[in-house]
Parts: structure tokens; sequence; C-alpha cells
């Protein structure tokens, strides 16, 4: 499966959630970071879905850039 993230500056640090998995976050003290830790998240996340006999929601979500003049 492949999940959109959302990664997003914050005061110090960075953080990142799965739209498709309302409360799966992470966050790092760079992007880097925050990548592996929210890759992390989302393997637990699923993992403890499946261990609670939930449904695993269907990544849906798409990532696109709009650009706009300055």
């Amino acid at each position: 499966m492949r999940y959109a993230i959302v990664i997003e500056k914050a005061e110090g640090n960075y953080s990142a959630y799965v739209p498709d998995l309302p409360g799966c976050v992470a966050t790092g003290s760079a992007v880097a970071e925050v990548e592996g830790e929210i890759r992390d998240a989302i393997v637990f996340h699923v993992e403890g879905l499946r261990a609670d006999g939930l449904p695993v929601p269907a990544p849906e979500s798409q990532v696109e850039y709009v650009d706009i003049a300055a």
C-alpha cells in the first residue's frame, strides 16, 4: 500500500500525518527524520487496526501541487 503523507513545519520541528489514517501522526527534528517516523507510525497503525479486527482504510488521498504567480 502507498499512503500520502503531509509534512508541516512547526516551531522547532516537523510534524506529519496521514489523511487516510486518522490519528496516525509523527514528529521529527528534520524532514528526513519525520519521514522515517511516519513510515514506522503507518506500519504500527495498520498492525493495530488488524489486531483489533478493524478494517484498514484504503489509500485514496492524492497529492498535487498548484503553481501560482507570486
